[in-house]
């Protein structure tokens, strides 16, 4: 891990730099609760919330600069009856772009999901109908996803004459196991209920709200501090990527930045007084 890497994780949750408001998009909203809670909601309902380049270009934008911008944690929604049915297939279509031009766009997803995975701020998604393809994909890219028995989860480039081109090669099957990812895209298998979260699909399944989940969540997850999240919500993900080897060193390294920032000393006190709240089984 290089000097400048430590440098950063130090001095992560520093003084916003940036500023993001609402109206600096137009297929996303955005609203920003006192608590450090953000909601994004992906705001195209009459297209399922498909994803066109415009979107992905504002996600790129937000995901970019939340981590500077205050945010503390992200509740990912949508407007309307789904979460997200994939790629923009009319555009697709009607843009009839080279294989060189889609290339380039698909390298704008990876843009859009890894500023999400590696930002180091949690994204909570909260999930509804369809979560198919490239929304799957997205979805994929949150630290946590709550799903209700609607929520139905699929990969059906096969059936279109497609492949994937978000990522679902590295985070969906990093879920679900190579061979189950292979037999959504070949045969349109679908997964929903108990099974998708028993595969990792979804980590809760909520029989009410699923938003109202996520909230909760996000703001438990914002209570935390920011350098602890980070190093959550970045390190763990880079250091999958890792031999076995340098990924002990460089747990090791963000251990030793992490565990002895100035601000956790106050909560190490209170557990060392008894002060502290204990963990305590679900009840």
């Amino acid at each position: 891990m290089s000097l400048n890497a430590i440098h950063y994780i130090e001095n992560f949750g520093a003084p916003m730099t940036v500023t993001l408001n609402d109206d600096q998009f137009e297929n996303l909203t955005l609203e920003k609760h006192d608590d450090g809670v953000w909601v994004v909601t992906l705001n195209r309902p009459e297209k399922r919330n498909a994803l066109n380049l415009a979107t992905i270009e504002e996600l790129i934008t937000l995901f970019s600069n939340a981590p500077r911008a205050g945010a503390q944690a992200i509740v990912l929604a949508a407007k309307g009856d789904h979460f997200c049915a994939g790629l923009d297939l009319i555009e697709h279509h009607d843009a009839d772009r080279s294989p060189a031009d889609f290339m380039h766009v698909c390298l704008r997803w990876h843009e859009a999901f890894n500023k999400m995975e590696y930002g180091g701020v949690p994204v909570i998604a909260a999930l509804k109908g369809a979560v198919v393809g490239g929304g799957l994909e997205l979805a994929s890219a949150a630290h946590i996803r709550v799903a209700d028995a609607g929520t139905y989860f699929a990969l059906p480039e096969g059936q279109r004459g497609l492949f994937t081109g978000g990522g679902a090669t590295i985070r969906v099957a990093d879920l679900v196991g190579k061979s189950r990812m292979i037999d959504m895209m070949l045969t349109g298998r679908v997964y929903q209920g108990q099974e998708a979260v028993d595969l990792g699909l979804a980590q809760y399944l909520e029989e009410g709200s699923t938003f109202d989940k996520a909230i909760a969540l996000a703001q438990r997850t914002a209570a935390n501090l920011p350098l602890t999240n980070f190093a959550i919500c970045s390190a763990v993900s880079h250091m999958q990527n890792m031999s076995a080897m340098d990924a002990a060193y460089a747990e090791a390294v963000v251990a030793g930045v992490v565990n002895t920032q100035p601000a956790a000393r106050e909560r190490l006190a209170a557990f060392a007084d008894k002060s502290a709240a204990r963990i305590r089984p679900n009840t």
